[in-house]
């Protein structure tokens, strides 16, 4: 049975959700109640937070990319939990225009499928009474989605604070904490997100600092009286076949932006996961049956990448007759060069002729649905994918076949189809931009 939970969201982002999280799941499990993270949306950073803060894996739940049923079975994986705390994206109801499997990737979705009430994180610096009538909108915009309480963050004073409570009790929303400003709590960010918590090395004092922070000025027994659940049928497991029996898996700070549901699912379906770091110059495992390079931050370290010259050989050797596939990052470094912010151009493994730039940057963000035109690992020609772009990078050459036809929520077209390429000895390399959530219906 999946224990009851809250879902912790705002009006948008930056109000403070990631803050809120990562103290609460710290102050509770310094109670030692056992919290249950989750991350609503995409995002593949905050989980690794998440697993820190609270000792158990953090799943992502998406409506747009998930069927109800594969989001109902993960969130299964809450037994043996006291408690559920889901973290959501950007605004509430924030998602795309056109809906995918469940919904349209909005939190809001999430909280009505699960039966989560929604705790508000309302930034309240520059406003006072004003915030009620942000908590009100909130807390009618959908009946399924009820609004629990709100935590202000960013009190400024005393009397801010009761100014703000005077006018959130005409709406009957509980208030059920206030944060002071503390700038020092904030979490380092670059350009894809948070700076990663493998790479945070005062990561447990951070969490220990956030964790007393919340208990401080937070009631937390009052907000975990208010989680709740859906009673749900149990779901069957939802195949997704691995890459492989023995899979080799680049991780290292350049390549860990991996779905933590799929190692969960490879796993499950009885798949060995062989971890190496092209950082350390290290090579694909060569008993694996297939190599996997998730995306993540090359450009960061395309000096080291170049001159791995242990890395390079050994993925071109399994290469020659196993399958290789690049996710954005991963993809990158299959190709030929990489050149960074500066306009140097660095090697790659060359096992693509795919050439990127970050010389001049261009945002590319959002949902993707791909139709495979060639098999990647574990998926054939044909198979209907779901997954999520976000990188700064451009492409300046790319000269193999392209791996897919791949389409926006809304179903329009992007140049971004990824590519695919042969070796002598019937290997297959491949690659795409997007990070793979689920295969679509």
């Amino acid at each position: 049975m999946i224990p009851p939970g809250l879902l912790i969201s705002a009006p948008a982002s930056g109000a403070g959700k990631t803050t809120l999280m990562l103290g609460l799941l710290a102050a509770f499990r310094g109670q030692g109640i056992v919290v249950q993270p989750f991350k609503c949306g995409p995002d593949y950073i905050d989980p690794a937070f998440h697993a820190a803060a609270a000792g158990r894996a953090s799943m992502n739940l998406d409506s747009w990319a998930m069927r109800a049923d594969q989001i109902n079975r993960l969130a299964q994986s809450a037994e043996g939990a006291d408690l559920v705390l889901a973290e959501g994206s950007m605004g509430l109801f924030d998602g795309v225009a056109t809906p995918g499997e469940t919904g349209t990737g909005a939190s809001a979705d999430i909280a009505a499928l699960l039966g989560w009430p929604v705790v508000l994180v309302l930034d309240v610096s520059g406003q006072a009474q004003s915030a009620a009538a942000v908590a009100h909108g909130f807390a009618t915009m959908r009946a399924n989605v009820p609004v629990a309480g709100v935590v202000l963050n960013r009190v400024a004073s005393p009397r801010h604070e009761t100014l703000v409570r005077v006018g959130l009790e005409a709406t009957g929303i509980r208030v059920l904490g206030a944060l002071p400003r503390r700038t020092e709590l904030a979490l380092p960010e670059r350009h894809l997100g948070l700076v990663q918590a493998e790479e945070q090395p005062r990561l447990a004092a951070i969490l220990a600092e956030t964790g007393a922070f919340i208990a401080a000025n937070v009631d937390l027994a009052a907000l975990r009286a208010l989680a709740a659940r859906i009673e749900t049928t149990p779901a069957a497991a939802h195949k997704l076949p691995p890459p492989g029996n023995r899979i080799a898996l680049a991780r290292d700070p350049a390549f860990s932006f991996i779905y933590p549901h799929l190692l969960a699912r490879w796993r499950a379906a009885g798949a060995e996961i062989l971890p190496f770091s092209p950082l350390a110059d290290e090579a694909p495992d060569r008993s694996a049956d297939a190599c996997w390079l998730p995306g993540g931050y090359p450009e960061l370290h395309a000096g080291r990448l170049a001159s791995a010259t242990r890395f390079h050989a050994g993925l071109r050797a399994f290469a020659e007759t196993r399958p290789v596939h690049g996710e954005c990052g991963g993809y990158m470094a299959l190709g030929t060069a990489l050149i960074d912010t500066d306009g140097v151009q660095h090697q790659m493994t060359g096992l693509l002729g795919l050439v990127t730039s970050f010389q001049k940057r261009r945002m590319h963000l959002g949902y993707r649905l791909a139709q495979l035109m060639a098999s990647i690992p574990g998926k054939s020609t044909g198979a209907r994918l779901r997954g999520h772009e976000f990188h700064y990078a451009t492409i300046v050459a790319q000269p193999d076949s392209p791996l897919a036809q791949v389409a926006d929520a809304s179903g329009t077209g992007v140049p971004e189809t990824g590519s695919h390429r042969t070796c002598a000895g019937g290997g297959r390399t491949s690659g795409t931009f997007f990070h793979l959530i689920a295969e679509a219906t």
